[in-house]
């Protein structure tokens, strides 16, 4: 019986590297944001040592940015997320959850300032440029609310920052975390970031123009040859292992920051225009939230729906969204969205999965 496949077509967009991407010899795909993100290369298991031993080439383009230009940028952003942006330098990176007016998040993106006037906001998968375009609008706020031609490229593993040098120099591989400067490549300027969906030594490169695309995978594949450079993708390993979320996955609408685990990313007292400010005061002490646990017996399969958490005697806990097996650690790892009574570390459940029930541990951090 043959898998199914992904039918393509223009709604699911290709990116500026799928020709590359396909040479590579992907093996899988998924859809983000209407448009074709890798996932299997060799195998998940192998992609996965490879990622942490070496460096890989990710196409991310389905990363998309929003730009936010005009005078009320950061006003319409401040409007939607409850951390405060006002001290936010121009070289800037940002984790933002984004949120409804009933504090439910609608992503977390990564927000690059480039500009008092401008802002990337480099979305995961959700369609939140028409909620952008709909408050603009709805508030009369003088803001363009546009998507540019940015196809997001990442150099990821412990390798990157040599292949960095190599390719851009070493002011660049300086770059601290979370902070972004500016290449040029065929005569076109480009920012690249200190970050990456990865736990490793991470940049993305924000490549400007889709015709760039393609010579820039040559150049950066040929430049990490002998660093054993592969073609990459996210790993859905590693990321447990880092803590990564997944919106979706691990976080949907139905959930608040808080409940999210992203406490420290919410400064209520400084953001008096965040529309969700009064009902997260609300919010604050959780009934439930995100925290990594580990399940007993042999590897799992793929998580592709919800898994219930239990109390040894049968009570409702919570629920898995996201498992792996993890080779390094040899146990399979999780992140589970826990009730409040359950949630301290060492605490035992019980998760029912599809292969049938698993003693859970919940523990204290992740494990990279």
């Amino acid at each position: 019986m043959h898998a199914p496949l992904l039918a393509r077509s223009r709604r699911t967009r290709r990116t500026p590297f799928t020709d590359r991407v396909t040479a590579a010899g992907v093996k899988a795909y998924t859809v983000y944001n209407h448009m074709l993100l890798p996932a299997v290369f060799r195998s998940v298991e192998e992609d996965y040592h490879h990622l942490k031993s070496a460096v890989q080439l990710w196409d991310v383009a389905c990363e998309r940015q929003i730009e936010l230009r005009g005078p009320d940028a950061e006003r319409l952003l401040q409007m939607t997320s409850p951390r405060d942006l006002s001290r936010m330098a121009t070289d800037q990176c940002y984790y933002v959850p984004i949120v409804d007016v009933n504090g439910g998040m609608i992503n977390d993106p990564i927000v690059l300032k480039l500009a008092s006037d401008r802002f990337w906001v480099s979305i995961a998968d959700s369609d939140l440029m028409y909620y952008y375009k709909g408050l603009a609008g709805g508030f009369g706020m003088d803001v363009l609310v546009s998507e540019p031609d940015i196809s997001p490229l990442a150099i990821q593993g412990p390798k990157a920052d040599i292949l960095v040098e190599r390719l851009f120099g070493r002011d660049i591989r300086e770059t601290k975390f979370f902070r972004h400067k500016t290449i040029t490549f065929q005569g076109q300027d480009m920012v690249i970031a200190r970050s990456g969906w990865s736990r490793q030594i991470g940049f993305e490169i924000y490549v400007d123009g889709s015709q760039h695309g393609p010579a820039l995978w040559d150049h950066i594949m040929e430049a990490g040859e002998d660093l054993d450079i592969r073609a990459g993708c996210p790993n859905g390993i590693e990321r447990i292992e880092a803590g990564l979320l997944s919106y979706g996955n691990d976080v949907t609408l139905e959930n608040t920051p808080f409940e999210a685990d992203l406490g420290k990313y919410v400064q209520l007292d400084r953001v008096p225009t965040c529309r969700a400010r009064a009902a997260l005061l609300e919010k604050q002490q959780p009934e439930r939230q995100l925290r990594a646990v580990e399940m007993s017996g042999e590897p799992l399969p793929a998580c592709t729906e919800i898994w219930p958490l239990s109390t040894t005697d049968g009570r409702r806990a919570g629920h898995v969204g996201s498992a792996a097996y993890s080779p390094d650690f040899k146990t399979n790892i999780g992140i589970a969205m826990v009730e409040a009574a359950y949630w301290d570390a060492g605490t035992a459940l019980v998760v029912h999965t599809p292969v049938g029930k698993r003693d859970v541990l919940v523990r204290a951090k992740y494990w990279i």
